[in-house]
């Protein structure tokens, strides 16, 4: 697997980049177009790069000045069908599907901690369907909200900033997780207060024995041990960039489905439900924090030397 760049570079700089990427054994189809770039004006390079070399040039064109006074672009070809490309990649230590290129994990990072209408709007969504799952004590309503819920991205953006010393990060990570949850179980819950004024739902629907959905409000030892799986499955899949392994990060923790309890019992003002909901989404929110800053933090130290270790045992496909 590759990884193209497309860079804009000033003129004088020109020569000290494409000599650059020319002299890389992990680096083929190196394209220099003279003068074509209007803004910023100067040159226009391209190349493709083994990917798990791909954070290293980027290092590497950081410190040329390109990223200053240029501009990079990196995207990943949908196929790489020559001869050059199979060589780079066995050239280049470790396997492409294991690479992680920091700067791609912090970028994405930094999208998750943006607090978008469209993250509000899933994650109030999300809590309402749950809401409805407690309701109608319907577990199928429980695992769509928390397909739905947007909440792990924030999660995850902290576990990143925390890795990486981004402190400002972690603080607009958790700003967003800790104002989205409030925002959206108070819109919960007050929906929960008209319908329960014109008859819709009443307590004894909170309250009674609920065998499918009554997991969500009485968090055990086990709540937290799926929490810390979850996010250590969810930042292993976010660094490697295998995002249909998020779905299974999504239902397999009760993170929304505790808020829109916790809506319904602040509507209904039940007690033992708020109180419930508060511990559940608590500790799946802190057990997903530690084990995704752990998970990262083993990674940036040691992956490199685990996955060409595991390339000299196992050998290329």
């Amino acid at each position: 697997m590759l990884v193209h760049f497309r860079l804009t570079v000033p003129a004088d700089l020109t020569p000290r980049v494409r000599d650059h990427l020319v002299s890389r054994s992990w680096t083929t189809n190196v394209v220099v177009l003279v003068g074509v770039a209007v803004d910023p004006v100067g040159d226009v390079l391209e190349c493709d790069v083994a990917r798990e070399k791909a954070g290293v040039l980027l290092t590497s064109l950081e410190e040329l000045g390109v990223a200053e006074r240029g501009g990079i672009a990196i995207s990943t070809p949908t196929g790489t069908p020559f001869a050059a490309a199979r060589r780079l990649e066995a050239a280049a230590p470790g396997h492409p599907d294991d690479a992680v290129i920091w700067e791609a994990v912090q970028a994405e990072a930094e999208d998750g901690a943006q607090p978008t209408v469209s993250y509000l709007v899933f994650l109030v969504l999300a809590v309402l369907l749950a809401a409805i799952a407690v309701i109608t004590d319907s577990a199928i309503l429980v695992v769509g909200a928390m397909v739905v819920g947007p909440e792990f991205s924030a999660i995850a953006a902290a576990s990143v900033g925390i890795v990486l010393g981004r402190w400002g990060l972690v603080g607009r990570s958790l700003r967003l997780l800790v104002l989205s949850f409030a925002f959206a179980v108070a819109a919960v819950a007050v929906l929960a207060l008209a319908a329960r004024a014109v008859g819709v739902i009443e307590p004894v629907m909170v309250t009674r024995p609920r065998p499918s959905t009554d997991f969500i409000w009485h968090p055990d030892m086990w709540s937290f041990v799926v929490a810390l799986v979850a996010g250590a499955a969810g930042v292993l899949a976010m660094a490697i960039q295998k995002t249909a392994t998020m779905v299974g990060v999504f239902i397999s923790v009760t993170t929304v489905p505790a808020a829109g309890n916790l809506a319904l019992g602040l509507a209904l003002g039940e007690r033992s439900e708020i109180w419930g909901s508060l511990t559940q989404l608590g500790a799946n929110i802190a057990g997903m924090l530690l084990a995704g800053t752990l998970v990262l933090a083993a990674m940036r130290r040691w992956w490199p030397a685990l996955t060409v270790g595991a390339e000299r045992l196992f050998g290329r496909r």
